[in-house]
């Protein structure tokens, strides 16, 4: 009889590093852009306080399928002490749908969603990239950096929160996880300032960044925007610079481009094209020293799935997890 493999947080997170989910990502945006994937867009539920969104993805030709439930509740760390995202991933086999693997798909989603950031910046931001701007100092402040750094030589980095003791702490544990000079700043406009990579994670609902604070040749990963409304940046950035999308589908209604495409301010034959699309060299990405890019990054499905079969195949090797028959 087949069983399910049970996955904890604790059971997964040395099982992989970030250099093998930069890899696996990289392989689902390709597979993508190829038209082997099938990968309906989120399927939300709102909430007073949060939503809850629903991540299913079929990788045709890697055989890997499955579905990620997931939820964004912004004021969980301040009012409950819970993350602002909790995610639970089912991979199924397809030849029979047999529920493979349960797993914590926390950890897996603020990694897959670093990787994500780091390889818009290898195949976006100029090769000679040092300075960092981050604005907002969570869990995904850390991932993004972490997987940049990973693809380039970063040798500064400026973040900037609202809570002054939050980016202070990101600072200080940065400086010492990265080996890297982290500064907090006092201001956006300050953290913003003479940098080549720009990288937006908030739950902002109001542009944060203004376009004349915005370097030329600067790449923008635009993190934060995941749910209709929300938006990080001056549409007026989106309008001078060259945009990618991880999915045109799911960008269009929950990205940074969704308000701006809204009010029309935008169409979509503003939209250069799809990050998969510039890594199998359909779409040029950087033409100039000078572009902005910008990067409107909603999460892929896919690259969970593709993350989760990575570690449930490595789970399986290592006999680690707990395994379970659901049908007795």
């Amino acid at each position: 009889m087949k069983k399910t493999l049970l996955l904890k947080k604790g059971d997964i997170k040395d099982l992989v590093n970030m250099d093998d989910i930069l890899g696996v990502v990289e392989e689902a945006f390709k597979e993508y852009a190829l038209g082997r994937v099938q990968m309906p867009p989120k399927s939300y539920l709102f909430f007073r306080r949060g939503d809850f969104r629903i991540m299913p993805s079929y990788l045709e030709g890697l055989g890997v399928a499955g579905v990620k439930c997931v939820n964004s509740h912004p004021s969980n760390p301040r009012e409950y002490s819970l993350p602002t995202v909790m995610a639970i991933i089912e991979l199924v086999d397809p030849e029979d749908g047999f529920p493979l693997t349960l797993m914590d798909g926390t950890w897996v989603t603020d990694m897959r969603t670093g990787a994500a950031g780091g390889i818009s910046a290898k195949y976006l931001a100029r090769p000679d990239s040092k300075k960092v701007g981050i604005i907002g100092a969570g869990r995904q402040a850390y991932t993004q950096l972490m997987a940049i750094k990973s693809v380039l030589d970063i040798e500064e980095v400026s973040v900037y929160c609202r809570t002054p003791s939050t980016r202070e702490e990101f600072a200080k544990k940065a400086s010492k996880k990265y080996g890297i000079d982290v500064i907090p700043a006092t201001t956006v406009r300050e953290a913003v300032k003479d940098k080549d990579i720009i990288v937006t994670a908030t739950p902002s609902t109001k542009p944060l960044i203004r376009l004349e604070w915005t370097p030329p040749g600067v790449h923008i990963c635009a993190i934060g925007a995941d749910a209709p409304g929300k938006q990080e940046l001056d549409p007026k950035i989106l309008i001078k610079g060259r945009v990618f999308v991880d999915s045109w589908e799911q960008a269009s209604h929950s990205g940074e481009i969704n308000v701006p495409l809204r009010e029309g301010i935008l169409s979509k034959d503003d939209i250069a094209g799809t990050l998969g699309q510039v890594i199998i060299g359909e779409v040029l990405g950087r033409i100039r020293d000078d572009d902005i890019t910008v990067f409107d990054s909603t999460g892929l499905s896919v690259q969970d799935m593709a993350t989760a079969s990575l570690i449930y195949e490595r789970a399986l090797k290592e006999k680690i997890g707990v395994k379970v028959n659901f049908m007795e």
